[in-house]
């Protein structure tokens, strides 16, 4: 096997765990450092032989990393590290706030143009995967229109939102697709379908000693942005419950397109779905096969940022063209 593809991650969260988990089962990579904000010494990774280093350090290792996978939130620490990395390395990362994606990626583009380096953006399975297959769905039967379902699965953000309600110890959110409204969907009669209509949030809430839990179940249930759109439900729970049966990041969803050909006279149905045990991990393992499309891009000289769209798929496996299409074709 020829040389390996030398990786580095930048945040040792959850996304952080999940892709060393996969670049562990990669043979063509390596992990050769993580990348964090916290004191490097508190950080024990899974991995021998990869060193832990401060992220203001990341400049210094500009020319022995093939590419670096960036593990932080969408929220605020992406907008910044997506460019300031782009700059300095070949890059992949999840950046998920769908609206705000194509100011990211001008914003990425630029770093990364400027400085020969590609960076893959917005990976993971929504958006990501599950982009890939509305895209499909819509040039294929573009007389007709996509659902995107959720779950049933934790949200980490909605999760994060009920622990900061006053009188909430802990907690965790998960979202349920509505069965009548897949059902509806997967019918082909392209039914109009609300926010309400198609998800509810299910939240299970350990409240502090004395809270008064009628407000607590206001508070959330009336929350702009997060609940007040949907018909949600509140369970008052034990911390030894909360650890026992919802300690797993289970999830996934569904893609259906439905359209019609022959002026309407055949309708036609693509679903595409996934049922997740572990979203970080699952998230990291798209993250690592995006990694390897970015570095034979890079190897090319085709630079700048780059989405989900832009990436043919046989970039993505360590097969050769001749093993894949006497296998998998």
């Amino acid at each position: 096997m020829s040389e390996k593809i030398k990786v580095a991650i930048a945040g040792y969260g959850n996304i952080g765990r999940g892709v060393e988990a996969a670049i562990a089962q990669n043979e063509d990579m390596v992990l050769t450092t993580v990348f964090t904000r916290r004191n490097p010494e508190s950080i024990k990774i899974n991995t021998t032989n990869a060193k832990v280093m401060n992220m203001a350090d990341a400049a210094s290792l500009k020319n022995d990393i093939d590419v670096v996978i960036l593990c932080g939130g969408s929220a605020t620490d992406l907008p910044v590290q997506g460019p300031e990395l782009a700059a300095l390395f070949n890059t992949v990362d999840s950046f998920d706030t769908h609206a705000k994606i194509p100011e990211y990626f001008k914003a990425v583009d630029t770093a990364a143009s400027q400085n020969a380096h590609t960076s893959i953006i917005s990976v993971g399975w929504d958006p990501g995967l599950f982009s890939i297959n509305r895209l499909y769905g819509d040039a294929i039967l573009p007389n007709g229109g996509y659902y995107t379902f959720w779950g049933k699965g934790v949200s980490q953000g909605h999760s994060d939102a009920i622990r900061r309600v006053k009188g909430v110890k802990n907690g965790i959110q998960y979202t349920v697709p509505v069965l009548s409204a897949v059902d509806a969907a997967r019918s082909g009669s392209l039914p109009e379908l609300t926010t309400r209509q198609k998800h509810t949030r299910v939240c299970y809430v350990v409240a502090e000693e004395g809270a008064n839990l009628s407000e607590i179940e206001k508070t959330i249930k009336e929350m702009p942005n997060y609940f007040a759109d949907y018909d949600t439900t509140i369970h008052f729970i034990s911390e030894q419950e909360l650890k026992e049966n919802h300690s797993k990041m289970a999830h996934g969803g569904f893609v259906i397109h439905s359209g019609s050909t022959n002026h309407g006279a055949n309708n036609h149905v693509i679903e595409y779905s996934l049922k997740l045990d572990s979203n970080p991990e699952f998230t990291g393992s798209v993250l690592v096969a995006y990694a390897r499309a970015a570095y034979h891009l890079a190897q090319k000289g085709d630079h700048g940022a780059k989405t989900v769209f832009d990436i043919a798929p046989a970039m993505l496996s360590p097969k050769s063209g001749d093993v894949l299409r006497s296998t998998l074709l």
